[in-house]
């Protein structure tokens, strides 16, 4: 066996070198796509793709200096400040999501980390969302391990916090928070026991070793992300990055499938950037092992492919939405905190009215 069909094999690993992941980034395309895609039908169903709807729960003013994000407050962008969002509204988004086919609602907010007051009602948001059968995500900054631990509480499934780009070129995006301060956060998600979303932005001017040094960071984690969202940069006007040369699609597919690669068992997830993609790119994407993407017109504050064209994309393909399979003893342990939160409810509503929960025959008129 080479080198190289040793690197190809599949296998989980949390020791990658550079230099293994510019062996497999570089090898010739069709052989890096093949070998993509046969690690991909080792761990998944080829033909699914998990769709996710994004939610800008709270817009604008964050203190952050991210130099691609148009909602950092250090830049004019045109894009105006909104307060966090009505709990109701956000069940109403997410109750359209899941009509559309969404699987998973995610939940985004403008913060450098939430305050205490702001993180009870995101929880409730949280909670009420699950109710409605849907997997969970939230993004809102920085967390300590216990806001990390209330997370995780309220049942919440993923949270994401994205790496965006190698420890050597960071400093060049983001000088407000450290990568150490990113790296703490993913481990309090994951002593938590939440799953992890992490991933990155390509485009943003970096070198070739940056974008080798992002995928080792994300794979060398003591467990793989769950999600690793491979983001191509969309250029906003008015942020430092809003003038950057578009990335060659190519460079990105070569992202897609070597993530695929060394992160065997992740689901890999097309995100931002798909809007400035055509057909026949995505076509590739998805067989070099991107098996998730976000469902709906907006990522955010950036625009997304709108979910009928997405769904007529898929039919082209024979690509179809991932269902949730759950297991017997699933389903039993659903249907009774059904039942108990049901007499629960009913207990505490009787209690509120000071009626009694059950009639009482012996009781004279």
């Amino acid at each position: 066996m080479s080198n190289l069909d040793y690197l190809n094999s599949g296998k989980v690993r949390n020791d990658w070198s550079l230099a293994e992941i510019e062996a497999i980034y570089n090898q010739p395309f069709n052989d890096l796509l093949f070998a993509a895609q046969l690690i991909h039908r080792q761990n998944f169903n080829p033909n699914e793709v998990q769709t996710s709807t994004l939610l800008s729960i709270k817009t604008g003013a964050c203190p952050e200096d991210c130099a691609y994000c148009p909602q950092s407050g250090h830049y004019n962008t045109g894009l105006s400040k909104e307060k966090l969002m009505a709990v109701q509204k956000v069940i109403e988004k997410a109750q359209q999501a899941k009509k559309n086919g969404a699987t998973r609602f995610c939940m985004g907010a403008a913060w450098r980390s939430p305050r205490e007051k702001d993180l009870d009602v995101v929880i409730e948001m949280v909670r009420q969302v699950k109710d409605l059968g849907l997997e969970t995500c939230v993004t809102l900054g920085m967390l300590t391990d216990e806001q990390a631990g209330k997370l995780a509480e309220a049942g919440l499934d993923y949270y994401n916090h994205n790496l965006d780009t190698s420890p050597e070129y960071y400093e060049q995006i983001i000088t407000t928070r450290s990568y150490e301060h990113r790296l703490d956060t993913l481990q309090n998600v994951r002593d938590a026991g939440i799953n992890v979303c992490s991933g990155g932005i390509i485009g943003m001017g970096e070198k070739i070793n940056d974008r080798y040094g992002l995928i080792k960071q994300l794979a060398n984690m003591p467990e793989h992300p769950q999600s690793v969202p491979i983001n191509m940069l969309v250029a906003v006007p008015g942020t430092p990055l809003g003038e950057v040369e578009k990335l060659d699609e190519f460079d990105f597919i070569r992202m897609i499938a070597t993530a695929r690669i060394v992160m065997p068992k992740s689901y890999v997830r097309l995100s931002a950037g798909r809007e400035d993609m055509n057909e026949q790119t995505q076509a590739l994407c998805y067989f070099a092992g991107a098996n998730s993407i976000f469902y709906g017109e907006k990522l955010l504050t950036t625009a997304n492919p709108e979910a009928e064209a997405d769904s007529i994309l898929f039919k082209r393909l024979g690509i179809q939405p991932e269902q949730r399979h759950h297991s017997k003893e699933q389903i039993e342990e659903e249907a009774a905190e059904i039942v108990a939160k049901g007499v629960t409810k009913a207990a505490e509503e009787a209690t509120a009215s000071k009626k009694p929960l059950f009639y009482d025959a012996t009781e004279v008129n």
